[in-house]
């Protein structure tokens, strides 16, 4: 019966071809092993990770507690007024800005990691709300209110955004480079801005959302037309801006007073937002027509406290009608959060849960729509403030809510009188703040131009066509780069540089051998492989996508540099292959061949592959194969750092690293169309020596040790060691050329017809 088995096994493993005794690898069972070690302990862990509270509210203590309080007062007075603002933006009536305002800061405290991201309405997002009203509105009129319309974007968004984030796919956030969201942001604020400015003077009559520079035309035609509003709004950005910089520069005299001028600074949207309001009343009050109208254009009435909790209204049909604006309004949602939560968690010196933060913001607008929010993410101008404001922990956001309670239940009769030029004052001082510096800028253009180019394309795009087409610019332009980056990486033909460092120790390094500008000081002589040995770095995983580069790398430089094994010279045009054009006229081509150095090694710098799969194996057996054919004998493949077991799995499933002779290995591993008439061979005269020349070489007693596992001995730990083992190999080659030709009576003898 064990026989039986026994044969089964074998007979199996012949079907398959895997070796009856395979070099031990790393197996799908170790895997499994590795994530399944505790899935009770793994589980656990994950629902804890969904209340971040839970790790830091039972350590609270009264130093937090004035920190939370300071920073949580000065949010909330600031993001009362910027929540009407935005609320404007987004075509709503201003209290649904204080809906979301307060859900926002309420909920996001319970799932934060980021003490100092304040969640509420922003700009973009309202933008996008308003684009995306006006457009159901277009193909569906007046079948829905607005209100309605961006509650249940908020509602989908906001359960899109949670499933990403309980699934733990946040890092599909990370394709999205910075300068992509720069160049998005820039654009967008920019955006805002011009759509604002009708509203700063007072001008209607025309598109505010239309694309950006026909705004910006619109608004020249109507300057000879503006109204008194102008009066309001142009002195309230002119105080916002006077108070800013004001307190900047005397923060800069009295270094002592710094934090005084920094609160007064940030009183400035709310003193000027009470000064204008007073100023509107006093001039409004005697002037209202008999149709009820004012001089100015004024809030009025805004509905005290919450005017619409309830289950939200999910109508299908609406659904299906704003599907086609679901995506780009999801990607704000997270990116500009994520982006946010990311840079001043850098900044302060701690890191966010992406996943997490996902979780927090899916939450709170699906909570927020009971209570008739429109979608909220993370605002930058707020944070800001909450930073600044010595936050201490996501605590804050409590007292946030409390004054946006206050100003529901309190202060809805003072809003009356609030001038809409006001608002717009508010906006543009706080979007103008999104706009990238020409400091920015210009790192961008020195870090990488090709990003520059991508961030100028998504400013361009979003300033004359819309925030829509500006986001996707920027996305697609991004992972297009992505791609063609992973496509087209960069690969080194390397030699050594001996460095003589203190008390004579010697240190030998490998660069390129082509010239680097930047990189090496012009004097360093860089010193080529010995004759025989090739070395060659290959920075980035080999994928499928961009193996084909290595292949012809090395195939070519081969065929460029290295002696053919036979001489062509004997060989009639009507015996080469179909592309071989032959040798030029009247030249010698067997002279030049012999001029050049015999192919024995090639040393692969594995140091920048973190990734191998099927097609670049098959690549590097491809690779082995035309090397092997154009030397006419066997050649070393050596590989240098190795760091993944995986990568080295599949190596040796390719024949690579164990020394056995190419010609007991398949020419293919994964054929697309399996050819079954027969394998390549060398020819019998090479065969043998191919494993003698193994043998000795796994045989050198300066080998790497227990460092790299006996069982495949051309796996190097470091380059060096990889280098000195194809150099050993070499020079016993060159002993045994010797002993052949002391055996053989002249060259001309040697068969090289085969």
């Amino acid at each position: 019966m064990v026989s039986l088995v026994e044969k089964a096994k074998s007979f199996g493993k012949r079907v398959i071809g895997q070796p009856e005794q395979p070099v031990p690898v790393v197996s799908i069972k170790d895997w499994a092993s590795s994530v399944t070690s505790s899935p009770s302990r793994g589980a656990l862990r994950y629902v804890e990770s969904l209340f971040p509270i839970v790790g830091w509210i039972t350590r609270y203590n009264l130093g937090w507690l004035y920190g939370d309080v300071v920073a949580g007062l000065t949010v909330g007075i600031v993001v009362v007024p910027q929540s009407m603002s935005y609320a404007q933006i987004a075509t709503l009536p201003t209290q649904y800005g204080l809906y979301s305002a307060f859900v926002g800061v309420l909920i996001y405290c319970l799932f934060a990691t980021s003490k100092d991201v304040s969640i509420g309405p922003v700009a973009v997002m309202s933008l996008t709300v308003s684009r995306i009203i006006a457009t159901v509105n277009e193909s569906h009129p007046d079948q829905w209110p607005g209100h309605q319309i961006a509650t249940t974007v908020a509602f989908i968004c906001g359960f899109i955004v949670l499933g990403i984030g309980l699934l733990r796919l946040g890092w599909l956030v990370e394709f999205i480079p910075a300068p992509a969201v720069s160049g998005f942001m820039t654009g967008s604020a920019i955006n805002i801005v011009a759509g604002q400015v009708p509203g700063l003077l007072g001008e209607t009559g025309f598109d505010t959302r239309a694309s950006t520079y026909k705004v910006i035309i619109n608004c020249l035609k109507f300057l000879p037309v503006t109204k008194m509003d102008a009066a309001f709004g142009i002195t309230g950005l002119f105080s916002l801006y006077a108070i800013r910089i004001i307190c900047d520069q005397l923060a800069k005299r009295y270094p002592r007073r710094q934090r005084l001028f920094f609160f007064i600074s940030v009183f400035r949207n709310a003193f000027v937002i009470v000064v204008l309001t007073i100023a509107s009343w006093l001039y409004c009050r005697h002037r209202k027509t008999a149709s009820g109208k004012y001089p100015i254009k004024i809030l009025q009435t805004v509905p005290r406290g919450f005017q619409h909790v309830g289950p939200p209204v999910i109508d299908p049909e609406l659904v299906a009608a704003m599907a086609g604006e679901l995506p780009v309004a999801t990607i704000i949602l997270l990116l500009e959060h994520i982006a946010i939560s990311k840079s001043f968690g850098r900044l302060n010196g701690y890191k966010i849960n992406p996943n997490q933060e996902l979780i927090a913001i899916g939450v709170t607008n699906a909570i927020g729509t009971v209570f008739g929010a429109y979608p909220a993410t993370g605002s930058f101008s707020r944070s800001a403030l909450k930073s600044k404001s010595g936050v201490r922990t996501p605590a804050a956001g409590i007292l946030t809510s409390v004054v946006v309670i206050v100003a529901l239940y309190g202060l809805t009769p003072a809003f009356f009188w609030i001038p809409s030029a006001g608002l717009s004052a508010v906006v543009i001082h706080a979007v103008a703040d999104l706009v990238a510096s020409p400091r920015q800028v210009f790192a961008f253009w020195r870090v990488s131009p090709l990003e520059f180019i991508i961030w100028l394309a998504a400013v361009l795009v979003t300033v004359f066509t819309t925030i829509e087409n500006g986001i996707y610019t920027s996305i697609c332009a991004s992972l297009a780069l992505l791609l063609v980056r992973i496509a087209h990486p960069r690969g080194y033909f390397l030699g050594r540089v001996t460095l003589h460092a203190e008390k004579s120790a010697v240190r030998e390094v490998f660069v390129p051998l082509t010239p680097r500008p930047g990189v090496l000081h012009p004097a360093v002589r860089v010193e080529p492989p010995p004759p025989g040995v090739i070395v060659y770095r290959f920075e980035e995983s080999a994928l499928y996508p961009n193996i084909s580069l290595l292949n012809d790398a090395l195939v070519d430089h081969v065929k460029t540099n290295m002696r053919r094994g036979r001489d062509m010279s004997k060989v009639s045009m009507s015996d080469r292959p179909w592309n071989d054009p032959g040798p030029r006229p009247g030249h010698d081509e067997n002279a030049d061949n012999l001029e050049k150095p015999v192919l024995h090694a090639i040393v692969l710098d594995f140091s920048g592959v973190s990734h191998v799969d099927t097609t670049a194996v098959q690549a590097l057996i491809d690779t082995r194969n035309e090397v092997e054919r154009w030397a006419d004998k066997h050649v070393e493949f050596h590989f240098a750092t190795i760091l993944s077991p995986w990568i080295r799995r599949a190596l040796v499933a390719g024949g690579f690293g164990t020394g056995a002779p190419s010609s007991s290995l398949p020419a293919e591993i994964a054929p697309v169309v399996p050819y079954r008439g027969g394998r390549r061979t060398l020819p019998e005269k090479n065969k043998a020596s191919d494993i003698e020349a193994v043998e000795e070489i796994t045989e050198d007693p300066e080998t790497e040790g227990p460092i790299v596992p006996q069982d495949t001995p051309f796996f190097h730990f470091d380059l060096i060691s990889a280098v000195h083992a194809a150099e050993r190999g070499l020079s016993t080659q060159d002993r045994s050329a010797q002993s052949s030709l002391r055996k053989k009576p002249s060259l001309s003898q040697t068969d090289v017809s085969d």
